[in-house]
């Protein structure tokens, strides 16, 4: 059974560290160093756990008007839901927090996955970690819920 919860950042480090360099150090070679970064300590961060075993993770830096990111799980994780259901936590916890909207840059290949969570793209193509992104918005307002 799959559970999403808040992580406490320093008693859960290695757990993150773990799935996030795994899956964008090893996998998608992003340089070490851009990988935990300044904002770490600001932001909420979430783990999701299958039974007692971190599979994936996320952020939401409050401070940067609810900018959510670092969303990573693991490969033999995917495709149930876990990328969905750390998201929903992460747009919970901007709403209690009084946001009314969530950004992101997402990776073009995740762009799909963003859409069906009723974001939309604007702007143009960047690259970060030499990943071509998009910025990509939510409004998390009752009428914007698909």
């Amino acid at each position: 059974m799959i559970t999403v919860r808040v992580a406490d950042f320093d008693a859960d480090n290695a757990a993150i560290r773990r799935i996030r360099f795994t899956v964008f150090v090893d996998e998608q070679h992003v340089p070490e160093e851009l990988e935990i970064d300044d904002r770490d300590r600001e932001c909420v961060h979430v783990l999701a756990l299958d039974g007692d075993t971190p599979v994936g993770t996320a952020r939401i830096d409050l401070p940067k008007a609810g900018k959510v990111g670092r969303l990573a799980v693991a490969a033999e994780s995917r495709r149930r839901g876990i990328g969905t259901a750390l998201m929903e936590r992460l747009h919970a916890i901007a709403q209690a927090h009084g946001l009314t909207h969530v950004w992101c840059h997402a990776q073009l290949a995740a762009m799909p996955f963003y859409e069906r969570l009723g974001y939309q793209a604007s702007g143009e193509i960047f690259d970060e970690a030499d990943i071509p992104h998009l910025r990509m918005d939510r409004d998390l307002s009752a009428s914007s819920h698909k």
